[in-house]
């Protein structure tokens, strides 16, 4: 005989109260504890999920993820090509190098999604600014950077880095290492946080950074298949409302909103005794739990005010130029500090950097925005004595051609187009060995010497976290062999 379940105005009990769960919104689900064993995504119930604890010994403990929206130009920011110069005007065909659009690599690393070949722009455009070299590794930084032209000794650069997309969309593939025409993966930050866990029940484990108008930058922080459980945390630099979704209604004291939850989770432990292999129920039970301890934890991290103006002024907070970007840099540090396992800082506008034409104005200007908070985090982390197990990874989605772009995004032919053949990222702190490492051709085109694909770098990450990415299959989930990448040694001290 079929079990039947009490009804109220024709619906379930448990319909009733998932839809109840639901004023929670993204915070709620998006914000599960993972020290709890009974979190996990539908999909591995019945696999052996990991159970917190590093793979082997780990260099670094949590990641400060900078990301640059839009495509850096590695030649005018660390990757200088003076034969830029020498040949400027000219077509590739006219130096005296071999055209790198007539390579067999140009072709086995691109990848279209409108299916069409896209012809990078073929006259060389010069530099658009100067550069010196600093510190002992001799690191050519552009003088767009006086700030962490002063961190040089401290950077592990990586010359060499390429991608597939040849669209912003390789902003995503960036975070999930999938080009968009495959089937899509969970970012870096998710596999992360499911991987290893909580270091602060108090604080979710992974927290975006940043304002956005364009939703596609959501998928930065998405967990895909892992679930909700996994998914980043966006949290706001506003004191009056950090967390969305978050705040106590003036009209509710404490007392009343904690009877409130308690009352709730004695129903959904009810309903979870009938339900017992329903994962997302068990979510929503620990997911009250966190929202409430969030509630009082969250404003006091990213409470910004406490720090001295001399910290402040070393982020840049003091100045108009460099203030949000400061913020959120200083924010960071905070939430690492407090144990947040990944925080991903979106440095930038939605495609900020796209600068298909006047590049040396609109360069000059986020290289500006930048230059001191990011300098400031570096500094900051070193003086706390968190560099030893803070990893800081800098990075965008692609370079800019060698050559200036015709067209209708640039008449005026001042600017560069995309380019995911050849780019530069670097990474600091925890586990890093500082210097240069690999190297584009004498154009800044192909990545030649020590070329990494962008799963790499995750792989890098993860090394230094203790985690080993082939641990983290999951039934039925399909992941390719460029997904795990290959860590870079070379930069791992």
């Amino acid at each position: 005989m079929a079990r039947q379940h009490s009804t109220f105005c024709g619906r379930t009990r448990r319909g009733f109260l998932g839809n109840a769960g639901l004023g929670f919104g993204g915070i709620v689900l998006n914000s599960m504890l993972h020290s709890d064993g009974r979190i996990a995504a539908a999909d591995t119930v019945a696999h052996g999920r990991p159970d917190g604890r590093a793979n082997f010994p780990a260099k670094a403990k949590n990641v400060i993820w900078i990301f640059l929206s839009g495509g850096v130009s590695h030649m005018e920011t660390f990757d200088p090509k003076p034969l830029l110069n020498t040949f400027s005007g000219k077509t590739y065909d006219e130096t005296t190098l071999p055209n790198p659009q007539k390579l067999p690599v140009y072709l086995e690393r691109s990848r279209s999604v409108v299916g069409i070949e896209r012809e990078l722009h073929s006259r060389i455009f010069p530099l658009q600014v100067g550069s010196r070299k600093y510190g002992q590794t001799g690191l050519d930084v552009s003088d767009w950077l006086p700030h962490l032209s002063t961190c040089a000794d401290d950077l592990a650069v990586v010359r060499s880095m390429w991608t597939t997309d040849n669209d912003h969309a390789a902003e995503f593939q960036m975070h999930t290492g999938r080009h968009k025409l495959d089937t899509p993966e969970p970012v870096i930050g998710s596999w992360i946080h499911y991987g290893l866990g909580t270091l602060n029940e108090n604080l979710p484990q992974f927290v975006f950074l940043g304002e956005f108008r364009d939703p596609r930058v959501k998928e930065n922080f998405d967990a895909h298949y892992l679930g909700p459980t996994y998914g980043g945390v966006q949290l706001h630099l506003d004191p009056a409302n950090p967390l969305s979704f978050g705040r106590r209604p003036a009209t509710v004291s404490a007392v009343e909103q904690r009877g409130e939850f308690e009352f709730l989770q004695t129903l959904n432990r009810m309903t979870a005794d009938e339900f017992p292999g329903d994962a997302q129920l068990q979510a929503r039970i620990n997911s009250y739990e966190l929202a409430f301890r969030m509630q009082q934890s969250v404003p006091e991290t990213l409470n910004l005010a406490e720090e001295t103006q001399e910290t402040q002024k070393l982020y840049g907070i003091d100045n108009p130029t460099t203030a949000v970007y400061g913020q959120r840099c200083l924010a960071a540090r905070r939430l690492a500090e407090r144990g947040v396992r990944y925080t991903l800082v979106y440095l930038s506008d939605y495609g900020e950097w796209d600068s298909h034409s006047e590049l040396k104005k609109n360069h000059s200007r986020s290289c500006e925005r930048i230059d001191k908070p990011v300098a400031g985090l570096l500094k900051d982390l070193k003086r706390r004595g968190m560099f030893d197990d803070t990893l800081v990874v800098f990075t965008t989605e692609f370079g800019r051609t060698p050559g200036v772009e015709y067209g209708m995004f640039n008449k005026s032919a001042t600017g560069r187009d995309h380019h995911p053949h050849g780019f530069t990222v670097w990474l600091a702190g925890a586990g890093i060995r500082p210097g240069i490492h690999g190297a584009t051709d004498e154009l800044g085109f192909h990545a030649v010497e020590h070329p990494h694909y962008v799963t790499d770098l995750h792989a890098t990450v993860y090394k230094l976290l203790g985690m080993d990415p082939r641990r983290l299959e999951l039934p039925g989930r399909k992941r390719l062999e460029m997904d795990y990448g290959t860590p870079i040694d070379q930069i791992i001290a």
